[in-house]
């Protein structure tokens, strides 16, 4: 039997958009025969997804799921939103989340895991999912939030099933507390944190570069007042607490309240439970954010249809 290559796997996905695993079990089923695995990858509907890899997906769900002081979230896109209500999608898109809870891993090797014991890997249930419904799919991104005491909190907003929606959101509190003092705590937090959008947990997170930029703009401003360096300077240092209040978690509005800074009111949860609760990491996952989406003419693409 011939050597099954590296770049003979390479060939044969370049040709077919198959997942790896997929082209070297056609390829050792034809005794290395890159025409025939074609084949026999067509055969198996894992070469239909081929023609689909090239367009945008940017629907589908975000899936949430915690387990043992530990959560994940991961993205998983479609082309249309028809797709997110159908149930093979969200059982694929429940179970990779569950799949992701349990260690930590970036996306290509969440990708290579095993699913569901089947014998496939999740890129090949994937590529079958596509085969099957029809559209592109694509697992974009996976987040895993853990902490060795305390409690790891959810919220799914836009829920379309339990642990999947538009949006999702982890927030991870490090504490000795009682559950029943961390769970709502944690919860509150998440559903923050989806309203408010915070870039960083706290201050000592803001990268240097990041307040650098902002700096450099607001003295900018501030000069353009005509002030002496050192009001300038006093005027940057002010406005720049709008920007921590703006984009730092522990210095935002608690949206709950609508008057505590979250900081607070995380210490007055401490307070009352007689230990130290810190937030030790949040993450939060919109559908689609970041993909650029073409923009069509609807009235073209009839035309171009009629005149077809």
């Amino acid at each position: 039997m011939p050597e099954i290559t590296a770049s003979l796997v390479k060939e044969l996905r370049e040709k077919t958009g198959a997942g790896m695993m997929d082209c070297k079990r056609a390829l050792g089923d034809t005794e290395g025969d890159i025409e025939a695995a074609v084949d026999w990858l067509r055969k198996k509907g894992l070469a239909a997804a081929a023609k689909k890899a090239g367009r945008v997906a940017a629907e589908g769900l975000i899936g949430v799921a915690t387990a043992d002081r530990a959560g994940a979230v991961v993205e998983v896109n479609s082309e249309t939103d028809f797709v997110a209500r159908n149930e093979l999608f969200q059982g694929f898109v429940r179970a990779v989340a569950e799949l992701a809870v349990a260690t930590e891993r970036d996306v290509d090797a969440l990708k290579a895991a095993s699913f569901a014991g089947n014998g496939k890997t999740v890129e090949g249930e994937l590529t079958d999912l596509i085969g099957r419904i029809g559209e592109n799919m694509v697992l974009r991104r996976v987040a895993r939030l853990a902490v060795t005491q305390g409690h790891v909190a959810s919220y799914v907003h836009n829920s379309i099933s339990p642990g999947l929606g538009k949006m999702g959101v982890l927030v991870a509190l490090e504490s000795t507390a009682a559950e029943d003092i961390l769970a709502p705590l944690g919860r509150q937090l998440a559903m923050h944190v989806a309203a408010a959008n915070p870039q960083y947990l706290d201050v000592s997170s803001v990268p240097a570069g990041a307040l650098d930029r902002e700096r450099a703009v607001l003295r900018e401003q501030a000069g353009a007042t005509g002030k002496s360096a050192d009001i300038v300077e006093r005027m940057v240092e002010g406005r720049l607490r709008k920007f921590y209040e703006d984009l730092v978690l522990l210095d935002q509005v608690f949206v709950i309240d609508g008057e505590s800074r979250v900081g607070k009111v995380v210490e007055a949860a401490a307070k009352s439970a007689g230990t130290p609760i810190r937030v030790a990491g949040f993450v939060r996952f919109a559908l689609g954010e970041g993909i650029d989406r073409p923009t069509t003419d609807f009235a073209a693409e009839v035309g171009a249809q009629l005149n077809s």
